[in-house]
């Protein structure tokens, strides 16, 4: 297989496992999304939704969050990793949400990635599943499987979601992004990895042209 008919493959078969996959982090509007984002960095989605319920029914939004001193956001997100770092750009992106936006989350690329704490991955996961924009924000699954699939040379995460951008169709990068999330953490984990249990890159490696 060529490149284009590996990302053909992977496409195939990912929209056969996961035909509608769920956004893994649970959130009920735009300010809830961006937040579970931004706590999801170097810790996993099931923490975050772990801790998140009770921080949303204390602060639901910008204009509740301003309002909390950083040891109370710290003191309901104290399990997750960075938790001092990420509790003081909660509360700082939350003022600046309120001062500039009135409490709303800005829906463009250059304006979320003015926020504390929020990177091109965090601003792509929120244009991508809360504004329905175009997006392919690549993590540490996306960055390892479009390696093993061939379709990236792996130097960067950057250069990932260059070459995923440019093998896949934009209209479907939004669901592609979860798709692959999905796969990689039931078939093709970073840790304890089986390769015949994953078999779209079994399939690749022995099929390669």
């Amino acid at each position: 297989m060529n490149k284009k008919e590996r990302a053909q493959f992977v496409m195939n078969e990912l929209e056969k496992l996961y035909p509608n996959p769920p956004i893994p982090l649970d959130h009920t509007d735009e300010f809830s999304l961006l937040i579970s984002v931004l706590l999801s960095a170097q810790t996993t989605d099931k923490k975050v939704n772990e801790v998140t319920p009770e921080l949303f029914a204390k602060a639901s939004n910008a204009k509740a969050m301003e309002k909390l001193e950083v040891d109370e956001i710290k003191e309901y997100i104290k399990q997750i990793g960075l938790s001092s770092t990420k509790a003081k750009h909660i509360k700082r992106l939350s003022e600046i949400l309120v001062e500039k936006y009135d409490g709303e989350v800005p829906s463009t690329f250059e304006e979320l990635e003015e926020l504390p704490g929020v990177g091109h991955k965090t601003a792509s996961v929120v244009m991508s599943q809360a504004f329905g924009h175009p997006a392919f924000p690549v993590d540490t699954h996306i960055h390892r499987l479009m390696h093993r699939w061939k379709l990236s040379n792996g130097k960067s995460v950057q250069q990932t979601e260059i070459d995923a951008k440019r093998l896949f169709p934009k209209e479907v990068w939004n669901k592609l992004h979860l798709q692959i999330i999905y796969y990689g953490r039931e078939y093709s984990p970073a840790r304890s990895w089986n390769l015949e249990k994953d078999f779209i890159t079994n399939k690749i490696l022995n099929t390669d042209s």
